[in-house]
Order: C-alpha cells, then structure tokens, then sequence
C-alpha cells in the first residue's frame, strides 16, 4: 500500500505538471494583445488583463509561498496590497475601478513578477511540500482558470468599447452555418436526488469550491429540459415581438434594469448604424452578421433578459438543482476554451440534451446561497465564495471561453442578475 508522503510525491509531480500548463494557456491568450490593450479596463465588472496576470500570481504569492516556501522573498512589498481583490482580513487594497490607472509597474515588471512566482512554485512542488500547501496550489489553479476566463470577458468588452471595434484575433475561416435542430423537452420523474459535493478531506487529487459542498438531498418536482440552448433567431422573435416594451414579460427590477440602461436586444448587439435595419453580433473575432449566427445560441444575456424570454415563451428557467440532476451522469464535452471558436456555435443532431457543458453559461431560477451545513474555508480563503451569497443568481454549465478541465457539473457560477459582459445564455424548462 502506497504511504501517504508517496501519495503527496505523486500529487505535487501531477500538479507541477498542471501547473506549467494552466500558466502557460493564461499568457498564450494574452499573447494577440498589445501592452495598451492589457491596460484598459472598459465596465465596473471588468479589471485590465495586466491586473488579471499580476492578481493570479498574487494568489499564489499570498495563500502558499508566503505560509510553506522557507525563505521565499517576496517580488515586491507593495503587491501585496496592490494586487489584493477583495480579501478584507489581508488588509487594504485600491479601489477596483481604479486598475487601469496603473501604468506602473509595466507590463515587462508583472510577467518578470510572474515567473518570480512561478520558478518559486515550480522549486516548492519539488521539495517534499506539505499537504496544505497542495490543497492551495490546486485551489490557485482553479483560481487561475477563473482569470483566464475573466481575461476573454474583458478583453471583449474593452476592444468592442473601442471606436474602431477591433478583432481579438481575426476569423481565420467560416464554418458552414449548421440548422439548430428542433427543440424537444427531455423529461425527468423528480424525486429525491443528491446535489453537491462532499469530497474526502484526506484526498489531495481531488477539487471541488467550498460552495459546492456537502453534498445533500433535495426533492425536486417532475420536470423537463430543452434539448438545447436557445438560439439568437428565437431571441430576434423576441425583439420584434416587443420584448422590451411589455412590462408583463418582466421582473419589476429587470424592467428597471433595462429601462435604466436603455437595453434594446443583447450586449453587443447592434442595427445597421445607417439604415437601422440587419442586425450584427460583435464576437473576439469582429462583427459578424447575425444572419450567419441565427442557429447559435444567445449570449450575453442577464438574468432578466433570460427570465423575461422563459416567461414569453411560456416556460420557465430551470433551478440549479434540476440542471444539475440533469447534468450528472454526461460527458463534460462542449465547445470551451480549447476549441477555439471562442464564441457559441449551433447544437448539431442527436438525441436528448445537448449544450450543457460549453457554449454559454446557462441562467438558472436560483439565487446564490449556501447549502444546508455549509462551510467556508477557514481563515481569507474564506472570502473566496461566502462572501458573495447575497443578491447574486446561479449559472451552470461553463462557456466557450472556460477552459475545459475547470468544469464540473457541481461547478456554481454566480453573478448579480443585470450582469451581462459574460457568455451568458438560457435553456429553457417546464413542469411536467
């Protein structure tokens, strides 16, 4: 039987090895854009990509060479403070809307700061390191892909806010436009079902957030799935059935919401500046005619755009714990991170759900709690999730800018329900 230091051996070699390569993808998709471009910070939601590589290697800085690495030496005193998001017992930290004022330190100072860490990290995996501090390489993993994820988000914000509405990277070839199949409801008897996580505290090789956890029982009602993701030509019924002029269809602080903010269609949506006819779609890949995205799902939604379009098409949105029970027993495959498309594409033939890991996060009916019996993590990585269980609405299901090893069908996503720089669309559900 193996002893648990050749267990932790094994651990520390597997995450030296993830390590490298979730470090390596976050400066791979950074390489395209210029230092001006990493430094723009266009929406309250959003943070510069400079800020995003100096806050990752932050986290690892801060939760394991500070605690485990003897005689690691900081990259500078001032990071600490500087690159602090928004964990209140390690102290103050500027403003959030204040990042893209640091032209200092440049650019070239973050990425040597990076491979500071990294080279720091890289010698702690290799030297015996205790459990602990593998439990928060791992976590700083997750956290990682987390950025690499927010550094597609925003960075489509930043260039699309851009009067010249540049590309991210060009589109190298169009693919043949696929017919979104018919939407079929997949039903579910209800019943009791287990939602949630609770992994062994021994286990190294395991990862779940302590939001997704413990696992628990939860009765759920006879129910039914669409098959797919609603597309972008269902959501122009939508628009030109007055969607956005019917209060009936509305939640009263989404119709605010949206009244407010002047929303006539989804974010990145635009008519024809001229004729104010033909719709286009802004993608990381430059506008493109909404005629050849009709099949693809919608993105870019909030909530109340998504529960307005449900209660349209007489339907509802699915709770957490519905996809989830759905989700359970399928394969994680999709259109992520890795495929490149970098953008939704069409749900193909075939039975039963499809779209259900990739594409767009998917608006549940569920705000962000906590489940019975749960635990944050003890001390500031207890900031990480519980913090933010108010006012914040569950999504499920990853994008197309997740990296595909980061999601899980436990996996929880939140955000407040006017959010809409993320690849967010809906699937739509009924009572059976």
């Amino acid at each position: 039987m193996p002893t648990q230091t050749s267990v932790s051996n094994t651990v520390a070699a597997d995450l030296l090895d993830r390590f490298r390569a979730v470090r390596a993808a976050t400066l791979a998709f950074a390489a395209p854009l210029s230092p001006e471009d990493m430094m723009v910070q266009s929406c309250p939601e959003a943070s510069p990509v400079k800020w995003h590589l100096a806050h990752s290697s932050w986290f690892f800085e801060t939760f394991v060479l500070a605690d485990f690495a003897a005689g690691y030496e900081p990259f500078h005193p001032d990071f600490r403070w500087l690159f602090n998001s928004y964990y209140n017992s390690l102290g103050d930290m500027p403003e959030k809307k204040l990042r893209a004022s640091f032209s200092r330190p440049p650019l070239d100072q973050i990425l040597a700061f990076r491979a500071h860490v990294d080279a720091a990290i890289e010698q702690h995996l290799e030297s015996n390191p205790p459990d602990e501090s593998l439990r928060r390489i791992r976590l700083g993993l997750e956290h990682e892909q987390q950025h690499l994820e927010l550094i597609a988000t925003d960075i489509k914000h930043a260039l699309f806010t851009n009067p010249l509405h540049p590309a991210y990277l060009p589109l190298s070839e169009r693919s043949e436009e696929k017919i979104a199949p018919p939407v079929e409801y997949v039903n579910f008897a209800g019943g009791l079902t287990q939602i949630g996580v609770s992994p062994d505290p021994a286990a190294l090789d395991q990862f779940v957030f302590d939001n997704e956890t413990p696992r628990h029982t939860v009765y759920l009602q006879p129910f039914a799935l669409a098959s797919r993701l609603v597309t972008c030509a269902e959501y122009l019924a939508f628009i030109e059935d007055h969607g956005y002029t019917r209060p009936e269809l509305w939640l009263s602080e989404g119709w605010t919401a949206m009244r407010h903010e002047g929303w006539q269609a989804p974010l990145y949506w635009r008519r024809d500046e001229h004729t104010n006819a033909g719709w286009s779609i802004y993608t990381l890949h430059g506008f493109q005619a909404l005629d050849d995205l009709s099949e693809t799902p919608v993105c870019h939604l909030s909530f109340f755009e998504a529960d307005a379009f449900a209660r349209w098409a007489g339907k509802r949105l699915p709770t957490e714990f519905e996809w989830e029970h759905a989700a359970a027993t399928l394969p994680l495959t999709g259109n992520m991170l890795e495929s490149g498309a970098l953008h939704p594409v069409a749900a193909g033939s075939g039975e039963g759900l499809q779209q259900m890991t990739g594409d767009v996060w998917e608006w549940t009916a569920s705000g962000y709690t906590g489940y019975p019996g749960y635990r944050p993590l003890p001390g500031a990585l207890g900031e990480y999730n519980g913090k933010f269980m108010s006012s914040q609405v569950i999504l499920r299901g990853g994008s197309c800018v997740t990296p595909a090893s980061h999601i899980r069908a436990s996996y929880r996503n939140f955000f407040g329900p006017a959010t809409r720089w993320q690849f967010s669309g809906l699937r739509l559900a009924q009572d059976v």
